[in-house]
């Protein structure tokens, strides 16, 4: 009983593979609907650089579990923290809209949208944000910004918004001080 259980149980899993393989390489979003998320990120973009933070709320999902991650004027919550739900968004996005000028500078060459699910897309893209909040010195400097995005009704909604500081690399000097400070000596005393 159990051979023949084995056997129907290989049978239907050897039928299925083609199947589960054709969609694993289909695209679950095509050309036009990628575009439109495009567009929805300059939309984005310019209501940020604008400070319209009647319209930004607009571009969230709303829901408690929409999500902003920025950096934090807070030391309890850490350097860089997630504000959850659209009322901790607005209020951290009009903070630091109106703590001085705020300039987000993406490189949309390297923008790149990648379709999830139909429904879910992720946007990733670098660029240069001058901010004076929480102790940033007004002076451009480069980050990553990752955006899950989904559709809702007629409409691609931010599910979350992740700003990343992009680290400064290290100075060649200091990487070659470093490594043959962490080199193990090849002479050992007997």
């Amino acid at each position: 009983m159990h051979k023949i259980l084995g056997a129907a149980a290989l049978a239907l899993a050897v039928s299925a593979a083609p199947s589960i393989a054709a969609s694993a390489n289909e695209r679950p979003m095509n050309a036009q609907t990628t575009n439109r998320i495009k567009s929805e990120f300059s939309r984005l973009m310019a209501l940020a650089n604008q400070h319209d933070f009647k319209d930004l709320h607009g571009m969230f999902w709303q829901s408690p579990s929409a999500l902003l991650v920025a950096k934090s004027a807070v030391p309890a919550e850490g350097n860089w923290a997630g504000f959850w739900g659209n009322e901790a968004i607005d209020r951290k996005l009009h903070d630091i809209g109106t703590s001085g000028p705020v300039v987000l500078e993406p490189d949309y060459t390297k923008l790149k949208i990648v379709g999830l699910t139909p429904d879910v897309a992720e946007s990733y893209a670098p660029m240069n944000i001058a901010v004076s909040y929480a102790g940033q010195d007004g002076t451009p400097k480069p980050f990553l910004m990752i955006i899950d995005w989904i559709h809702i009704g007629k409409d691609w909604k931010v599910a979350s918004e992740i700003i990343l500081p992009v680290p400064p690399a290290p100075a060649e000097g200091l990487a070659a001080h470093k490594l043959k400070l962490h080199t193990p000596s090849t002479k050992r005393r007997l």
